[in-house]
C-alpha cells in the first residue's frame, strides 16, 4: 500500500504512458469514494455538504491543497455538492498524481 499522502505530484513529460488497469484498480482501492469512469481514464467523486456555505469552504480548501500540488482537478459546484475529478491530459489516461490528489482530497473531509 502506497501512502499517498506523503507523495507530492510530479511533472510528467509527454508520452510518459497512462497507468495499467491493475495499477489503477490498486490505487483505487487506496482513494475511498473515487469512482473510476467508463472508459477507464477518469476518476471522480461528489462531495455532499450541509448547505452552499459548506460546500464553498470545501472548494476553497481543495484549491487550496491542489494548488501547491500543480494538478487541477475539473470541479462541478452545486449548492450541496461538489463533484472533482482527475485525470492527467499528458498521458492521455490516469498517472500516481491522480490518485495523490484525490487523497489529498478525501483528507480535507475525513
Amino acid at each position: 500500500m502506497t501512502d499517498l499522502l506523503k507523495e507530492r505530484s510530479k511533472e510528467l513529460p509527454k508520452g510518459t504512458p497512462a497507468l495499467a488497469k491493475p495499477e489503477v484498480e490498486k490505487l483505487l482501492a487506496e482513494v475511498p469514494g473515487w469512482k473510476l469512469s467508463e472508459d477507464g481514464k477518469k476518476i471522480a467523486r461528489a462531495y455532499e455538504f450541509q448547505n452552499f456555505h459548506e460546500t464553498i469552504e470545501f472548494v476553497n480548501a481543495l484549491a487550496y491543497v491542489i494548488h501547491k500540488e500543480d494538478h487541477h482537478p475539473d470541479l462541478e459546484v452545486s449548492y450541496k455538492t461538489c463533484r472533482a475529478t482527475f485525470w492527467t491530459h499528458t498521458v492521455g489516461g490516469l498517472s500516481l498524481n491522480d490518485f495523490i490528489c484525490a487523497a489529498k482530497v478525501n483528507a480535507l473531509v475525513e
